[in-house]
């Protein structure tokens, strides 16, 4: 486990480094590129992201070198009766997965909800990503729904 790994809010500059962990990821399917023509689409998504007071995307540093990052939403709805808490995007640098970056981030994102009195966390992961699940499942998590998509563009 690195020794100097921070994790925290991230700030428009990390976006050259978040970008190029997405589009790294091959299995991920969401078309993340790194070519200049697309990054005002995330410069507009961070925007909304920074803006929302039920949004925060994080970022874990090592060695001053953007490592890993996951997003946190707050969802309130009358099933549960109150919030809950969503992590999405979550990714680790290639060469850092197995050093526990991952499980440092995911440990975060509890402790932050639980400090917002929220009651349940929940992630979703693509079907294909069978690592993906044994590390979430080692961590805590039940796999109790299956998720559905629909691209609109």
């Amino acid at each position: 486990m690195p020794q100097d790994l921070n994790i925290r809010e991230a700030r428009k500059d990390d976006l050259p480094a978040l970008v190029a962990m997405f589009a790294a990821d091959a299995l991920g399917g969401h078309g993340d590129t790194t070519e200049a023509e697309a990054f005002p689409d995330y410069l507009r998504a961070f925007a909304v992201i920074e803006a929302s007071p039920d949004q925060t995307l994080h970022v874990a540093e090592c060695g001053g070198e953007v490592v890993g990052t996951f997003q946190t939403m707050v969802t309130t709805s009358l099933t549960g009766r109150g919030s809950s808490a969503m992590i999405e995007a979550v990714q680790t640098r290639a060469d850092m997965r197995g050093q526990g970056v991952g499980g440092l981030m995911i440990e975060f994102a509890i402790a932050e909800a639980k400090g917002r009195g929220i009651g349940r966390v929940a992630l979703t992961s693509n079907a294909v990503r069978k690592d993906a699940h044994r590390f979430y499942e080692r961590l805590g998590f039940k796999p109790s729904h299956l998720g559905f998509k629909m691209a609109l563009k």
